[in-house]
């Protein structure tokens, strides 16, 4: 016989019809105690008044003895436990305890069927006993008329457990017996549901495992066959829908990390969803982030305003923020560009922010706008002098003297806008890579000496001395001698340039680590602290420590700087402790 899913379920109701006689046989036990306890309770207020009465009518005993002598009669008569209470609370008598023992119980003037008893004739109370060590339900009355100002009965409510008790055991066995006719019932009827029911849960559980080659079986044509079948279909269009996904996050993932650009992605509640590698490095963010809200991730204001207006439908220009967490760079804070874009609600909504680097852009146009204002200013003073002196020669005759002295003046001007052509158009070789170092051994005593030659004129002249320190194992030194040689001229014409008359400037060589160093130090103003990361700019002086102007270009530092990097170098400035700059060039040991 074909049986359908309605049927199973009607089976399945057996085991709740187990559960109600299970939910009745508590109720019932729960029932007859209360029934039981308050049986009990109304025959002990009967006794206990009636008790209060006998004591009212006929108090006879007044010793002690004789009043606990009673108790233990009328406890023996009722089967329960009486005390007899006086007014201050002592317990005149108790048939529960000796004579001897009655001294020693505590004073029942606050118990609550006491109190309640003097207050309104009648006390009940039910609690646990420790003189018996059980539960007792305890009943008080008024006496009248006797020493005896409170007489209590007191039942243990074992009888009502055991009737209980005894309710419990027959449900129980009822259960028993239910249950038993119901697990055969159900397993006649339902193994055939649980083998189907344990197919498509294997099935299930392969799919689960992102397994998806094996079908699900056929399971007829019941409720269950149904839900077999449209389980399947479904998870087979799942299935290929997930291949496509994953062919799609596996592009796209490559494409993010792969992008310079950073990218952000926010869902409709603002909750960060997806940061690629460059993201992370820009922000100062980690892939744990994900899942917190941006606001708690990005501390730019600028980020923020850009990714809130997006979050409200808003198409924003793109802004130019500052980063300086963790992104200094060579010429200080980096400048992104950021700008965030909505994503449509048919998207899922958030929103998508762009960071682009625009740093070097930017950096490169100011060293533009620096370096063509440099060069207009340093064109512009000679060509002046130029002009103003050729103006001289050509208005009014002048005597042979004024005529000698006009043309120095041109010839001076002259020569110093050849040297700043001459050092631009070296600089914008060096920017090209059209140099190249032909690297061999030189001697650096002899480098050093070739340099002091070529400015003996100026040394002699300010009187300056000059002391030379070289290691023997920085003696010799692999580079170009004529671009190491230009570099290290340009920094002892620097240093005699700048240095006191009589003063004294000192040449090293030495070895420091994987590198040999060639220091050239002078005793002059030195250098501001704040100029000593700039001094290799282009045009950058220091005119206002060095007072003096020697009459460079302002472009021999940043040659040197780029000589030095040929060699795969660096240099750098610093002061001495007791006054006066000094140069250091880092050249690779190759020996």
């Amino acid at each position: 016989m074909h049986v359908g899913f309605r049927a199973k379920l009607f089976l399945a109701a057996c085991g709740a019809a187990a559960v109600g006689l299970a939910l009745a046989a508590v109720l019932i036990s729960r029932s007859v105690a209360a029934e039981t306890e308050a049986q009990i309770q109304r025959s002990l207020v009967v006794q206990t008044k009636l008790t209060a009465q006998l004591l009212s009518t006929n108090p006879q005993a007044t010793t002690p003895e004789a009043l606990d002598h009673e108790a233990d009669q009328l406890g023996a008569e009722s089967g329960a436990r009486v005390t007899f209470v006086a007014g201050d609370g002592r317990v005149l008598g108790d048939s529960a305890e000796d004579l001897s023992a009655l001294a020693g119980l505590d004073n029942h003037a606050g118990r609550p069927e006491i109190l309640d008893a003097r207050r309104s004739g009648l006390g009940i109370s039910r609690r646990h006993s420790a003189t018996v060590d059980t539960d007792l339900l305890y009943v008080a009355v008024p006496v009248t008329g006797s020493e005896i100002a409170v007489v209590r009965l007191a039942l243990p409510l074992t009888v009502a457990a055991r009737q209980v008790q005894a309710v419990r055991r027959a449900a129980l066995l009822a259960l028993v017996v239910a249950a038993l006719a119901a697990l055969a019932g159900a397993w006649m009827f339902s193994s055939p549901l649980a083998n189907r029911v344990r197919e498509i849960t294997a099935v299930a559980a392969q799919y689960a495992r992102g397994d998806f080659s094996r079908r699900m079986p056929d399971h007829g044509d019941d409720e269950i066959g149904r839900i077999a079948r449209v389980l399947d279909d479904s998870i087979q269009q799942l299935a290929a829908r997930l291949a496509e996904l994953s062919t799609d996050r596996t592009r796209m993932a490559a494409i993010l990390s792969g992008m310079v650009e950073g990218v952000l992605v926010v869902d409709g509640g603002g909750r960060l969803r997806l940061i690629n590698d460059a993201a992370c490095q820009m922000l100062n963010l980690e892939a744990v982030q994900l899942g917190r809200h941006y606001m708690e991730a990005v501390r730019q204001p600028g980020i923020v305003q850009q990714l809130g207006a997006a979050l409200q439908g808003e198409h924003r220009s793109p802004v130019e923020v500052p980063l300086d967490a963790g992104t200094q760079g060579p010429g200080g804070a980096r400048v992104f560009r950021a700008q965030a874009a909505p994503v449509s609600a048919s998207g899922g909504g958030g929103a998508v922010l762009v960071l682009h680097d625009i740093s070097d852009l930017r950096r490169a146009d100011r060293v533009r706008r620096d370096f063509v204002a440099n060069v207009s200013h340093e064109l512009r003073t000679p060509l002046t002098a130029v002009r103003g002196y050729v103006e001289a020669l050509m208005d009014e005759p002048a005597s042979p003297a004024q005529q000698k002295t006009f043309l120095e003046v041109i010839d001076r001007h002259t020569a110093r806008m050849e040297r700043l052509v001459r050092d631009l158009l070296r600089l914008a070789r060096l920017d090209a890579h059209q140099e190249t170092a032909e690297m061999r051994s030189i001697d650096v005593a002899a480098l050093f000496r070739t340099v002091l030659a070529d400015l003996t004129e100026p040394i002699a002249r300010k009187q300056i001395a000059v002391d030379l320190q070289i290691e023997p194992a920085a003696a010799s030194i692999e580079a170009d001698i004529t671009k190491l040689q230009d570099a290290v001229r340009n920094l002892v014409e620097n240093a005699v340039n700048y240095s006191p008359d009589g003063g004294r400037i000192e040449l090293a060589a030495r070895v420091e680590g994987e590198a040999i160093e060639l220091v050239v130090a002078d005793r002059g103003p030195g250098l501001p602290e704040s100029d000593l990361g700039r001094v290799f700019e282009r045009f950058y002086r220091v005119d206002r420590s060095r007072t003096r102007d020697p009459g460079g270009t302002g472009l021999g530092l940043s040659i040197v700087r780029q000589l030095v990097e040929l060699h795969g170098g660096r240099v750098r400035a610093a002061n001495r402790p007791d006054g006066g700059a000094v140069f250091t060039v880092s050249l690779p040991n190759n020996k």
